[in-house]
């Protein structure tokens, strides 16, 4: 019997002092660096700016680049990726345009694209409406004023990249006025326009609503 009360007693010993097993750390992912994106600041328009096309102008001159010189400057933006391709998207598309070139600003470009998804919400459909004049070189802003007593005389918002018409007489790829249509987009335009993020004007001459990006 003592012999057995040892032998129980050494197996008791040995369970007890085998190692318990170490506890797995749990890995711990890889850090994954996040490109945050820059912080826009929007000046906002001095008192002395009143009339309704100069804050067009100002938000221009205050979003990017400055003033397009030439085609040349025009080029070197694209190649830059300051100015990129805008063609047909949710709820927009791009006419053939012949004084302009589709190209503007990524920001602007993104402004846009919630405005057309906005539209088609609204409209509980997959309307959508045309862009009929977009960025525009000075030499292009000249040959327009010569057959276009509505375009300005000085510089353009045009001819910086944030600027684009959208027709109030064209949905859907055709040329055929919807009140319900020009309303809705006009509802959407005073909401982004609220929001601080554009500014827009109707111009009757040429039945399009000129918009800016801020």
């Amino acid at each position: 019997m003592p012999e057995l009360k040892q032998q129980l007693k050494d197996t008791y010993t040995t369970l007890t002092t085998i190692a318990a097993p170490k506890e797995e750390k749990p890995e711990m992912p890889e850090a994954i660096e996040v490109e945050l994106p820059e912080l826009r600041v929007v000046p906002p328009v001095p008192k002395e700016v009143t009339k309704e096309y100069d804050k067009h102008l100002f938000a221009a001159e205050h979003n990017g680049f400055g003033l397009i010189e030439d085609e040349d400057h025009f080029n070197k933006l694209i190649e830059e990726e300051k100015l990129v391709l805008i063609d047909k998207g949710t709820g927009y598309e791009v006419m053939k345009l012949t004084h302009s070139h589709p190209y503007i600003t990524p920001y602007s470009k993104a402004v846009l694209e919630e405005i057309g998804v906005a539209f088609q919400t609204i409209m509980e459909s997959d309307s959508y409406f045309t862009l009929t004049s977009v960025t525009r070189t000075p030499k292009q802003q000249k040959s327009l004023r010569r057959r276009n007593s509505n375009a300005t005389n000085g510089n353009s918002s045009h001819s910086y990249g944030a600027s684009f018409d959208i027709s109030y007489i064209r949905f859907n790829g055709k040329k055929n006025w919807s009140r319900k249509s020009q309303k809705k987009l006009e509802q959407v335009l005073e909401e982004f326009q609220k929001a601080g993020k554009i500014f827009y004007l109707k111009e009757r001459k040429q039945r399009c609503y000129h918009v800016t990006v801020r």
